[in-house]
């Protein structure tokens, strides 16, 4: 048997060599290294199955109903066309001299239903266009988008990853929605506009030949773009409300009413986002000639990527159970209140670690969601606390993404860029996203008075 600290530093380097070296997926390795914590921390083996099956139904209960509701939402929003009729839209009520800020605002709003991948594949169109008219190269536009995206796609819920983290720390989804955008507003002006300009100005990107150009805006979509971003504020402004209510009954400035119940139950996450899906799907599916089976289908083929993200949750809510029955949540906690090491800057930095180590920005999420978990049990942390230790963790998170991840080699493949380039511009991109998210969140971290 280990020391609890020897048991969990063993149990991320498992962790790390499991998916780096042995290329396992992070779903097995973040259940190999949670057995792992048991056993090295001499739980008896009949409470290891329990504390899996625990850890597995307590996360999933809430985190897969909302990862399935949003990937139908997403998937019906980008079936109707409405990511490319919003981005025309700003185009064209920005003009081409700022279509820089249109396709960051672009990629800032359709990330909120849509994934990542998803919206960039579907928006690299307009981005051609944009730069074979202007002859500039194509990074002053993509990099914007790019920004937007992955701001978004890391900081404000529906998204995963934010959805994900927030019920590990048990954080109020409308405090994460309300500072994730805080803070992502001034991070997107930061690395989408000025990185963007930057980069742009040192590396010209041609158009490659055989990119296939955006077609021009119909009437019909230009209806969609009042339709999607009201749909797509629906659930948010409801979630908000719901934060705003609860809080504003708890210090006594309003009184529990019906009319404010009801508010609180339209509000939950699961029954905004539910409210949300089925009038995307009736506005944007049934209104525009999608018939029923057509709509099924399409639920169904969203549901199958949103699998892989409620299991790998599922796992970091395994791993965050162990250490919890083991006591060795407790153990680091007092650890850190000795050391008197800032909780944010840890979760930043324990999640920037994993991300540079592996690559999967979610799996690096999960996996320091469910470290910072247990100290939370230990210590628990005022609403707007958990809230920003949720965005620390995402922007740790987001940092140095280079040749282990996905994304690094979307944007290579779509641009055309190379390996060197990529490095530069991309991963570029993506520690200023961190580093800069940080400052803000530390900004406001102090402004808060916490500690």
């Amino acid at each position: 048997m280990l020391s609890l600290p020897l048991a969990i530093v063993s149990a991320i380097a498992l962790l790390l060599l499991l998916i780096i070296v042995g290329k396992f997926n992070a779903f097995l390795s973040l259940l190999v290294a949670s057995i792992w914590v048991g056993l090295a921390s001499g739980m008896p083996i009949a409470d290891i199955s329990g504390a899996i099956i625990e850890g597995m139904g307590g996360t999933l209960g809430f985190v897969a109903t909302i990862v399935g509701l949003g990937a139908i939402f997403g998937a019906i929003l980008e079936r109707s066309g409405g990511a490319q009729s919003l981005a025309q839209y700003l185009l064209r009520q920005f003009g081409e001299k700022r279509a820089p800020g249109a396709m960051l605002l672009t990629g800032f709003v359709v990330a909120i239903p849509v994934f990542f991948d998803v919206a960039f594949i579907i928006l690299i169109p307009v981005i051609y266009a944009l730069a074979r008219r202007s002859g500039q190269s194509l990074l002053l536009y993509a990099i914007p988008l790019l920004a937007g995206l992955a701001i978004t796609h890391a900081f404000i819920p529906p998204t995963p990853g934010p959805v994900a983290v927030a019920d590990i720390l048990k954080a109020d989804l409308g405090w994460v929605i309300l500072f994730g955008i805080i803070v992502g507003l001034p991070t997107a002006l930061v690395s989408g506009l000025l990185f963007g300009r930057y980069i742009a100005g040192r590396i010209f990107v041609p158009v490659p030949t055989n990119a296939n150009e955006a077609p021009p805006e119909s009437v019909d979509l230009r209806g969609l773009v009042p339709l999607m971003l009201a749909i797509i504020a629906l659930p948010i402004l409801l979630i908000l409300g719901n934060t705003l209510s609860q809080t504003l009954i708890k210090n006594g400035t309003w009184a529990e009413t019906y009319p404010l119940q009801v508010l609180q139950f339209l509000g939950h996450p699961i029954i905004a986002l539910l409210l949300a899906t089925f009038v995307a799907l009736y506005f944007l599916g049934t209104r525009r000639g999608m018939s029923r089976t057509e709509l099924s289908e399409l639920s169904m083929k969203a549901l199958a990527p949103a699998g892989a993200i409620i299991l790998i949750t599922g796992a970091g809510g395994v791993f965050k159970q162990m250490l919890i029955k083991t006591g060795a949540g407790e153990a680091i906690g007092a650890a850190l209140a000795d050391l008197e090491v800032s909780y944010v800057l840890l979760a930043f930095g324990i999640a920037a670690l994993v991300r540079m180590a592996q690559g999967a920005a979610t799996a690096a999420m999960i996996t320091a969601a469910g470290i910072m978990g247990p100290l939370l049990e230990a210590n628990p942390l005022a609403p707007a606390q958990s809230a920003l230790l949720v965005l620390a963790i995402a922007s740790g998170a987001t940092i140095l993404s280079h040749v282990n991840d996905s994304g690094f080699w979307l944007v290579n493949r779509y641009l055309q860029l190379s390996e060197r380039d990529t490095l530069r511009a991309w991963t570029g991109l993506t520690t200023v996203i961190a580093l800069s998210s940080l400052v803000v969140i530390l900004l406001l971290y102090s402004l808060w008075g916490l500690t």
